[in-house]
């Protein structure tokens, strides 16, 4: 079984550095599954989801000069669902919570709502921010 970049084979784990895994491929071949492929979430230690002698699915992501084969645990399956409504945040706020502790509007579902919900929060930022100018230049002059 010949395989390349972007094919997907079943390998077994051999070896946990802080670093990645090592997994043992078809054809007496091996590679390495970075730290930073192994899940969609953050992995602080590699033990806490591989152990060594684990069956797993692999996707090659790289092969270099050298026969060195890359491999990516979380390619090699579907991205979790993203929560309903869950986008990038507005702002410097996360849950309900708005801006001051003010309940958060309900989440703007167009391009012109989150553009009008954005401009409004800078216009109000900058706002405050030239009145803090304007009192800490007054006192300067005293």
């Amino acid at each position: 079984m010949e395989f390349g970049v972007g094919s997907v084979v079943e390998g077994k784990v051999t070896g946990i550095t802080k670093f990645g895994a090592f997994v043992a491929l078809p054809e007496g071949k091996s590679g390495l599954v970075h730290i930073s492929e192994i899940a969609y979430s953050y992995v602080n230690d590699v033990k806490d989801h591989l152990t060594e002698g684990q069956q797993v699915k692999v996707k090659v992501i790289g092969i270099d000069e050298n026969g060195r084969i890359n491999l990516s645990i979380k390619k090699a399956m579907d991205p979790p669902p993203r929560p309903a409504g869950m986008g990038r945040p507005m702002g410097r706020s996360g849950g309900s919570q708005g801006f001051r502790g003010k309940p958060a509007p309900a989440e703007p579902t167009t391009f012109e709502d989150r553009l009008k919900q954005f401009m409004t929060a800078s216009d109000s930022k900058l706002s405050e921010l030239r009145q803090a100018e304007r009192r800490s230049s007054r006192r300067g002059r005293k």
